[in-house]
């Protein structure tokens, strides 16, 4: 959506400036940052609504980047990096990275992940109050609260949570879960949906007496059986 303030934190100074003109010629206002410090700062000052971060900054690892932002904000973060191993995207998604792009990368693509993201972290209009036991899901308000006490959960995490919900009972499968919210790309990303997964039910410990409110088919995919 045009107008929204994306953070751009590489230490590259032509990577931030080609992100910099990529992301202005697609309506987005940009605030740039060197370091993990001063994306830090710029985020607190700025309050973007979208972070993409560097995995290798000079003073900090993108993934602590990742960790300290989600201290305190549920913004998505896209995390840059030409490392592809498979174990370092899980340890940024597991410390609040909701999504990786691997260098190099087309800009259709970029831009693709960019406003996939902020469609999940966008505000539905006329969507119900759900109420599942002891958990309660606004859907309008993106907010979860367990037994009256609020869940923080990341955009990806909630965009789960909401499939999950407004399709209690029934059986979505893998390729189903990571096509509606990551996207038609990540159709085969098993272990990017199992560590979010096991994300969720971590947070939703609250609510479900010692039952999980999401149960897993083997090998096929999740059902919310709250």
């Amino acid at each position: 959506m045009a107008g929204e303030r994306i953070l751009v934190c590489d230490d590259d100074p032509q990577i931030r400036r080609a992100l910099r003109l990529l992301l202005a010629d697609a309506g987005y206002e940009v605030v740039l940052a060197s370091d993990g410090e001063e994306a830090l700062d710029q985020a607190a000052l700025t309050g973007p609504h979208l972070a993409v971060v560097d995995l290798v900054l000079p003073d900090h690892h993108g993934t602590d980047v990742c960790r300290r932002l989600r201290e305190w904000t549920d913004i998505p973060i896209l995390v840059l990096s030409a490392v592809s191993d498979e174990r370092a995207k899980i340890e940024a998604l597991e410390l609040g990275a909701d999504d990786y792009v691997t260098k190099p990368f087309g800009t259709g693509e970029f831009l693709a992940r960019v406003r996939a993201a902020l469609r999940r972290a966008g505000r539905g209009d006329g969507e119900p109050l759900l109420t599942l036991g002891e958990l309660t899901i606004d859907l309008p308000a993106h907010a979860v609260r367990a037994r009256g006490e609020e869940i923080h959960l990341t955009p990806t995490e909630f965009a789960l949570l909401r499939l999950l919900a407004t399709n209690r009972g029934l059986l979505l499968t893998h390729r189903q879960l990571l096509t509606e919210v990551w996207g038609p790309e990540y159709a085969d990303a098993t272990p990017v949906l199992r560590t979010h997964i096991a994300n969720l039910r971590s947070k939703l410990a609250a609510a479900d007496d010692g039952r999980p409110l999401i149960r897993t088919e083997s090998g096929i995919g999740y059902r919310l059986i709250a």
